[in-house]
């Protein structure tokens, strides 16, 4: 039987005991199953996320450009080479005062302090400092001891031949970007891969360190090859700056070609520029006039006319013809000549360069095919060159007569110094026009040759045997009794023709008194090995191809043909004093100098009118003089220079009238 009195009696705590563990139980199972699911979330579907902030955090990108390619002469000269320099950057972070800091870093570097002090105060962790920089500059800056700085390697680009060849090779900018010339051409090419460069700081924050630079050889850019020879290069920017200089003009343009292969072994330009310094160089300079702008030819033209007319049997080497006496007139125009010549050879036509007898054979030639002739000889298409914007030139199909006269001696088309050698390399080469180029090989770090060009024929523009008739012709024009007989050499035939181009004026719509000085030659002329070309824009002391352009050609030509190893001609005939005419005719002499130009073509306007001339700029007496020795009368409103005048210049009325000048003075 149950003792009663000795049972104890349950607690009435120990079922809310109970209830309380399972509760916390459950708590701590809640709590440990969210940071479970907390963490579950942040490795799993934030983990990117917090990947990138932590990386952002302690590690930097730097990009660092790849080592561009080379770039190299015919016989393997460099003409651009990219070399390890150090660049500067900082973690303006870690300064601790930016002001301060820009004001010391500016002192070192010789750079804007204000500009440098904007430039890290927006940067967060990383911004450059000085790209490329001496060693001298590197040091001043770790002489600071100030933290958060970072030095490391970047090709910087460098031309070891300073300005020659600069208008071909081209530059870069301070990014390694190609900004013209070859440079630009092949950019993808030269720029091989770029790589990101690691930057690392400790847990304190106290340090960024930065991972060793990768190997430039694994991302170096392929090498580029050129036609151009680095020794003839030079001699022909010598030869045309002196030619430049001395007949005081403003620019001028050279270029050599193989005619057998169409390689271009120089293309020279003036003014010239050192890429190496391309701020202290004016825009204008960096030009390449030769390759990339057109120009009105001149009489540098005719030969390719009379190789036409012959080819197509429009007249015959023993053919003469009338020139007027220096004077023709074609509609409401007049053709003139330098010289009164009467009946003329056709070899004489080249020899004294007769615009008249030019334009004549044009007219026998026929519209249709004077503008085939000058296409087929690759004039109106560009050459292929593979620079940028090369030009095209133009070929106006010659409506009028006076179209037709003028474009057979070079006025009214256009066309490059490129285009003009490559068609004198046609006559040169037995009438087979081959394609001009600048570029025979580009070679990626591994050895395979990804571009490579190799001399194409592109077309026979005349035969054989009319390409050595007109090249012998073009023999008389450097004998004494042709235009330029200071192309003449001792050891070496030569055959070639000037050129005295008039400028058109765009504001006028008519042509200027500045001139486009030119000669063209091939030598040796029994068996041409080179193509000169030379052109001096705007001579002041000369204007004549024969005078200004000829010695600069036969300065080239002397170094052209011993750098060639080129024998001697066998036979150099004497300069001729017999000019080649039908009737007796006075002695004709090299285009002499004048004060006063004679216009190639003339507009003949209605008795009793006059054109009011152009006095834009002039003092008021000078106005007056001009407008008073036209045969019109000068209406002057305020004091000064002339602004602005009524009716425009080129405006045809008749004498007498009044012309309003609009005079102002310089404030």
């Amino acid at each position: 039987m149950r003792d009663f009195k000795t049972a104890r009696a349950p607690e009435p705590n120990g079922k809310w005991l109970r209830l309380r563990v399972k509760l916390l139980a459950c708590f701590f199972v809640a709590l440990l199953l969210a940071a479970l699911g907390r963490a579950v979330f942040l490795q799993v579907f934030e983990r990117d996320k917090l990947r990138g902030l932590a990386q952002d955090q302690y590690v930097r990108q730097i990009e660092i450009p790849a080592r561009r390619g080379d770039i190299f002469d015919r016989r393997g000269t460099p003409l651009a080479q990219s070399v390890e320099v150090d660049s500067i950057w900082v973690d303006p972070s870690m300064l601790p005062d930016v002001k301060q800091a820009s004001r010391a870093l500016a002192r070192a570097l010789k750079l804007d302090v204000e500009d440098l002090q904007a430039r890290l105060t927006r940067a967060k962790r990383f911004a450059w400092v000085k790209r490329q920089v001496t060693p001298r500059e590197v040091e001043a800056v770790k002489a600071l001891g100030l933290p958060g700085f970072g030095f490391t390697k970047e090709p910087k680009r460098f031309y070891p031949q300073k300005e020659l060849g600069a208008h071909v090779v081209g530059m870069v900018g301070l990014d390694g970007h190609g900004l013209e010339g070859l440079e630009l051409a092949f950019q993808d090419e030269l720029s091989g891969q770029n790589s990101r460069l690691s930057g690392f700081r400790d847990a304190k924050g106290r340090k960024l360190l930065v991972t060793g630079a990768p190997d430039t050889l694994e991302r170096q850019g392929a090498s580029v090859s050129l036609t151009i020879d680095r020794h003839l290069q030079y001699v022909s920017e010598k030869a045309l700056s002196r030619a430049v200089e001395e007949a005081k003009g403003v620019a001028g343009m050279a270029v050599v070609l193989d005619p057998k292969t169409g390689e271009l072994l120089a293309i020279a330009n003036y003014p010239r520029f050192n890429p190496n310094t391309p701020e202290k160089e004016a825009r204008a300079s960096m030009r390449n006039r030769a390759a990339l702008d057109s120009f009105e030819p001149g009489s540098t033209m005719k030969a390719f006319v009379v190789a036409a007319a012959l080819e197509h049997k429009a007249i015959k080497p023993e053919d003469t013809f009338f020139c007027e006496n220096g004077a023709w007139v074609v509609g409401r125009h007049t053709i003139h000549d330098t010289h009164k010549y009467g009946w003329l050879s056709t070899q004489g036509v080249l020899q004294v360069s007769s615009n008249i007898c030019s334009a004549k054979i044009a007219q026998q030639l026929g519209r249709e095919r004077l503008v085939k002739a000058y296409h087929d000889f690759g004039f109106g298409e560009r050459t292929g060159l593979a620079l940028p914007g090369e030009a095209r030139g133009s070929i106006p199909f010659p409506k009028a007569e006076v179209s037709l006269a003028t474009q057979s001696f070079g006025q009214g088309m256009t066309a490059t110094a490129v285009q003009m050698a490559a068609a004198w390399g046609a006559l040169a080469n037995g009438g087979v026009l081959m394609r001009p180029y600048l570029v025979s090989k580009v070679v990626d770090p591994d050895g395979v040759v990804l571009l490579e060009n190799r001399p194409t024929e592109v077309r026979q523009v005349v035969s054989a045997a009319t390409a050595r008739k007109v090249v012998s012709m073009l023999e008389s024009v450097v004998a004494k009794g042709g235009t330029a007989p200071k192309a003449a050499m001792e050891d070496y035939r030569v055959a070639g023709k000037t050129g005295t181009a008039q400028k058109a004026d765009p504001v006028a719509r008519g042509y200027s008194d500045k001139r486009l000085a030119s000669f063209v030659g091939v030598l040796p002329a029994e068996n041409p090995r080179a193509v000169i070309l030379v052109i001096v824009d705007e001579p002041k002391t000369d204007v004549y191809g024969g005078l200004v352009a000829a010695p600069a050609f036969k300065e080239i030509a002397t170094a052209a043909m011993a750098h060639l190893a080129v024998p001697p001609s066998r036979e150099v005939p004497l300069p001729s004093t017999a000019l080649p005419v039908a009737a007796a005719q006075p002695p004709a002499k090299a285009e002499p100098a004048r004060s006063v130009v004679e216009e190639a073509i003339t507009e003949n306007v209605e008795p009793g009118s006059v054109r009011v001339p152009d006095v834009v700029g002039q003092a008021g007496r000078e106005a007056v003089t001009k407008l008073l020795s036209a045969a019109l009368e000068p209406q002057l409103l305020g004091s000064g220079r002339v602004v602005s005048q009524s009716p425009a210049a080129g405006s045809l009325v008749e004498k007498g009238a009044r012309v309003t000048l609009e005079l102002a003075t310089r404030q």
